[in-house]
């Protein structure tokens, strides 16, 4: 077996036309997932965006896959964003806007120490309002989110400047952007 860089495990994301609603452009990562030199370097090369941090953060659900493995590969810890009701202690909650509708996410009251640099991961930037929301609770559960990793970015979408508007000392990584 040869060995994949990057690049080539990028290209295994797939692009699913009107999924989940017509004109949405999914990007299917499983593929990336099911092929695991693919998934190795992925995880690897986004544990490396930022050595600072000492909790990962991953957005429900297809950002959990890359948070866990990231912290993982990073030594250190993992706090799940899940959509509301699904966490079992005390939360705080944040209303967000997709490109196709609107839902709401939740984090843990107690989930970092107090002033906790957070690597906050999800799959795809799109809109930015999950990502928004997300350093939202972030803060209001104690942490500061110090970097953004994704691994696909959908530009045209604009959720790169609605980050940076609200949160301008956000780094922001991608590993593919289109």
């Amino acid at each position: 077996m040869t060995q994949v860089n990057v690049e080539q495990a990028l290209t295994l994301i797939r692009t699913i036309p009107d999924y989940p609603k017509p004109g949405i452009l999914f990007q299917d990562i499983t593929p990336v997932l099911s092929n695991p030199e693919a998934f190795n370097v992925v995880v690897r090369a986004l544990a490396e965006v930022d050595p600072e941090s000492s909790v990962v953060a991953g957005i429900e659900a297809r950002g959990f896959i890359f948070a866990s493995a990231i912290a993982l590969a990073k030594g250190c810890g993992f706090v799940p964003i899940r959509k509301k009701g699904k966490l079992p202690f005390f939360t705080y909650s944040k209303q967000y806007g997709l490109e196709y509708g609107v839902d709401e996410i939740e984090i843990h009251t107690d989930a970092f120490e107090p002033g906790s640099k957070v690597l906050l991961v999800d799959d795809v930037l799109a809109t930015g309002g999950t990502l928004v929301a997300a350093i939202e609770l972030v803060k209001q559960a104690g942490g500061i989110v110090t970097d953004i990793a994704v691994l696909s970015e959908i530009t045209f979408l604009g959720g790169r400047i609605r980050i940076a508007e609200h949160s301008p000392d956000v780094s922001i990584h991608a590993l593919i952007s289109g």
